[in-house]
């Protein structure tokens, strides 16, 4: 009986998942604009892991967790989904090649040195992200398999033009309130210019530059990230001041190859921008 209880209290619960993707404001979202909405509970991106535990057992009628799953994304729907499946899933998506362009410049700025067309391969899909990890429909789809309550699918340019909008979407979905002169509207991180990343991209030629995951020591692990991180920085921000003569012309990433992707990924894309038609 007690079990029985338990699980009914759980599932009486309204639970509201935003998924990510990374690269889409999602940083700009979980620091500035959810822990402004009213009427729910908020669980950080910080406290992820422990997101199933503390809706367990805490008393709270509506939840709202956030992460950013890009790779993993179809590992961690099929884990939380197995738990709380009447879950509202909230997804923000960027045309294929804006997004892929961001997530390149993101892995320069960490100090990889690959080449574009090795970071996606079109012609024999074996570049770091895979065709799949760009066919944002099929996410729509996982979504819809695994949640019994419909995703409410976003576009982060509309959260860019039109962010009191964007948010009141999201608000309204779950029935919670924000005030928006409370919402710091600016963005949680600037990009780097293509001076400073091919700076860090040259370097890293150089020197291993790239984020170390394999320390099992925390406190190594924490000097290990603070040192290459310092590292990083001082290249990235000794770029900002160097004279732009210094650097060739030639762009971080070839438009026509970026040209390729959008029209690769054009009709996925249309699904998308026809499902929340």
């Amino acid at each position: 009986m007690y079990i029985c209880w338990v699980s009914k209290q759980v599932n009486d619960k309204e639970i509201y998942f935003h998924v990510g993707l990374g690269k889409t404001g999602s940083t700009f979202l979980q620091y500035n604009v959810f822990p402004k909405l009213k009427g729910v509970h908020y669980i950080q991106r910080t406290r992820y892991k422990q997101a199933i535990d503390i809706i367990k057992r805490t008393k709270h009628q509506r939840y709202f967790v956030s992460n950013e799953f890009d790779q993993q994304l179809e590992e961690e729907v099929l884990r939380f989904s197995s738990v709380f499946p009447n879950t509202t899933p909230i997804i923000v998506f960027r045309r294929q090649d804006e997004w892929i362009a961001s997530q390149y410049r993101r892995f320069i700025k960490n100090g990889h040195t690959f080449p574009f067309n090795e970071f996606i391969d079109l012609e024999n899909d074996t570049g770091y992200f895979k065709i799949k990890d760009l066919q944002f429909y099929d996410m729509i789809c996982l979504l819809q398999k695994h949640f019994t309550k419909p995703p409410l699918v976003l576009f982060y340019n509309d959260m860019k033009h039109q962010p009191k909008e964007f948010i009141d979407k999201i608000a309204k979905v779950m029935g919670a309130t924000f005030d928006i002169n409370s919402i710091n509207l600016n963005p949680k991180h600037t990009s780097y210019n293509t001076k400073q990343l091919k700076a860090i991209k040259y370097m890293a030629t150089k020197f291993d530059l790239r984020k170390r995951k394999t320390v099992s020591n925390v406190l190594l692990r924490y000097f290990n990230k603070l040192y290459y991180g310092i590292f990083r920085y001082t290249i990235l921000y000794g770029a900002k001041i160097m004279p732009s003569n210094l650097f060739d012309e030639k762009p971080l990433i070839n438009p026509l190859e970026l040209e390729h992707v959008k029209k690769y990924f054009k009709e996925d894309w249309n699904c998308c921008l026809r499902y929340i038609a």
